[in-house]
């Protein structure tokens, strides 16, 4: 099945880790070499069949991103 959907920001990565929480699972991911954690629910997680090396699309759509800088 393909799928389309408006979010641009797509990023390709694999599951380094699944940590479960009472309702919440933060899921970390490989991205070309740099950590990205998406906290999703317990059953969104298990829905979809994250674990360990499982390759995944992280989509990321934002209305604001905040930058800082040190004085």
């Amino acid at each position: 099945m393909t799928m389309w959907i408006s979010a641009r920001n797509q990023l390709e990565g694999t599951v380094t880790a699944v940590h479960r929480g009472a309702s919440i699972a933060n899921v970390e991911l490989d991205v070309g070499g740099r950590r990205l954690v998406a906290s999703i629910t317990v059953e969104a997680a298990d829905e979809l069949g994250l674990v360990e090396g499982r390759r995944v699309t992280a989509v990321v759509k934002a209305s604001d991103v905040l930058l800082a800088v040190d004085d």
